[in-house]
């Protein structure tokens, strides 16, 4: 078999893994703030950490999708390792980066005043 389309294949397993196991970690470790951030509604919480997840997804898939291509022949293991090596060590960076984005963003989130935070009582009403 080719050495370029064996790391080909080896990016994507690692980069799918990788990915996965960090939008499991977010999503698992999110709920908690974000159950605290919209008032102790869960549903909402759990809404917005899917949308989240997803959106996550998205944007990680599709820049290993975008950065698949290896611009220069694969003549031994050594070149493959290294190719594989800086094209992990990318996926990586962007996983930290998007870790460090949906921090900035629960941050921005947390920090609104509370009357803003959660969703008023449908049929409540306020007497003035």
């Amino acid at each position: 078999m080719d050495p370029k389309v064996i790391t080909y294949g080896a990016y994507i397993l690692i980069s799918v893994l990788l990915t996965v196991w960090v939008a499991r970690t977010l999503h698992k470790n999110g709920r908690v703030f974000l159950v605290e951030v919209f008032g102790g509604d869960e549903a909402l919480a759990d809404s917005v950490n899917h949308l989240l997840v997803v959106g996550f997804y998205l944007i990680n898939f599709g820049y290993v999708t975008l950065a698949l291509k290896i611009g220069f022949a694969i003549e031994d293991t050594q070149v493959a390792i290294e190719a594989l090596s800086y094209k992990i060590g990318l996926v990586l960076l962007v996983l930290g980066g998007m870790h460090f984005f949906n921090l900035l963003i629960f941050q921005r989130i947390h920090r609104r005043p509370r009357f803003f935070r959660k969703t008023p009582q449908v049929g409540s009403v306020v007497e003035g």
